[in-house]
């Protein structure tokens, strides 16, 4: 006899193998019968809800607790909801989904399967069009054309590009020196090195006399994957918005990284762009409104409201949806400018649902949670919300693949919610 592989198993074969499918018709049962069975003793619609969610509960926490038995790449949460909408006979064109803010005219796709690219390609992308425009843009690299994507402006202008080596603290030095000659240089390497090597350099050469440098920083955050704790540049939001003069920019995806590298060039002084290394979702199109200090509401909610930035955008949006299911109804704010932090957006949304989560591929300590928390100290009494932190806590990262990493540090769509519901019961018991 064949043995069938695993990753073949249907969602109802997986079902079936925990004795579970037999739960779910006797689930549908009970619904069927209870209009055939008004002559006698009628059967509350209670009872069936309760047996949906103990079955429900069954399956997340077994059936896709070890991601190797789960095939499908459905999370907990996602399985709970469609096991739920199942049992009680809901057809998936009538899933609910979040509404999104029609003014950011938003991908369409957002929550079906989306388009997927990096924000360092739309590094190369933006710098070569750039290029075209402004004859006085020139990148610099410490020899990372490659990994940054700048080798895509290397090979349209040979003439304007210069690989410094292995030396990124001389490489903001030559920075500085060619923005007081005239130039609007681009200054890129990876954030752990921008940040931290050439910290000083940053500080003193760049921001104090306000030099026109952009500082575009790839490969930031726990997602950089295998190359591990030494590469992961989790503190570089903490080491940039506390030095004056100093922009720091913090996109959500391809097209908002395309055009914050667009805006920083025509900015005067000093800009630090925080890009990463994965393929991940496009949220917003070409038509997407970005203005540098304005967070971008894309989602309205009354229940709690989901302050995001860089790629954990996304993973806020899809915990709105699955918090939906659940009649818990999240906004989601993009904060796409660390600094100046939009603090007039931070207060109104918050004041409008009372609890707060801040959700960042960075240490909690310092970054985006931080700034955020700074604001809303700074509001009276009743208004003030609970605020709870999605990032990395005071450890340093490890070597893994994106997708392990962040199940890891929990900063998935799931740890989200798992936040929410807490901050939910915290607040029901103030």
């Amino acid at each position: 006899m064949r043995k069938r592989k695993k990753s073949q198993r249907s969602g109802n074969a997986r079902i079936k193998s925990s004795g579970l499918l037999k739960s779910v018709k006797r689930v549908k049962s009970v619904s069927r019968n209870k209009s055939s069975s008004m002559k006698r003793k009628p059967v509350p619609g209670r009872k069936k809800e309760k047996a949906i969610l103990r079955i429900a509960d069954k399956i997340s926490k077994h059936i896709f607790k070890r991601p190797a038995k789960n095939p499908s790449g459905m999370d907990a949460d996602n399985a709970k909801i469609a096991f739920v909408r199942k049992a009680k006979g809901a057809r998936a064109s009538k899933v609910r989904m979040p509404a999104l803010n029609s003014e950011l005219m938003l991908a369409k796709d957002l929550f079906d399967n989306p388009g997927k690219n990096s924000t360092r390609q739309a590094l190369g992308d933006a710098l070569v069009a750039l290029g075209e425009m402004n004859k006085d843009l020139v990148v610099l690299t410490a020899d990372l054309a490659d990994s940054t994507r700048t080798s895509l402006f290397e090979k349209a202008y040979p003439d304007r590009f210069f690989n410094v080596g292995i030396a990124e603290q001389n490489m903001l030095g030559i920075a500085a020196g060619l923005s007081f000659s005239g130039k609007t240089p681009f200054a890129t390497t990876f954030g752990i090195f921008a940040t931290g090597r050439a910290w000083d350099q940053l500080r003193t050469s760049i921001c104090y006399p306000r030099a026109n440098v952009k500082v575009a920083a790839t490969h930031c955050g726990i997602t950089v994957g295998e190359d591990g704790a030494t590469h992961q540049s989790l503190s570089d939001i903490a080491l940039t918005r506390t030095i004056p003069n100093l922009v720091v920019l913090s996109p959500c995806d391809y097209n908002q990284a395309k055009k914050a590298v667009i805006a920083a060039a025509e900015m005067k002084g000093p800009v630090y762009i925080r890009l990463g290394r994965p393929n991940i979702p496009l949220i917003t199109t070409s038509d997407t409104p970005f203005q540098v200090g304005k967070a971008q509401e894309m989602i309205f909610g009354k229940d709690v409201v989901i302050m995001a930035t860089g790629e954990l955008v996304y993973e806020a949006l899809a915990a709105s949806k699955i918090l939906l299911g659940e009649s818990i109804k999240a906004g989601v704010l993009n904060v796409h400018t660390i600094k100046p932090l939009d603090e007039d957006a931070i207060r109104r949304a918050a004041v409008d649902s009372k609890l707060v989560v801040t959700a960042e591929d960075h240490h909690v300590k310092g970054g985006l949670g931080s700034a955020v928390a700074e604001v809303l100290s700074s509001m009276q009494g009743n208004n003030r919300p609970h605020q709870l932190f999605i990032g990395v806590k005071d450890v340093f990262g490890k070597s893994g693949s994106s997708q392990e990493l962040m199940k890891e540090f929990k900063l998935t769509s799931s740890d989200i919610c798992e936040a929410v519901r807490k901050g939910m019961r915290m607040r029901a018991q103030r």
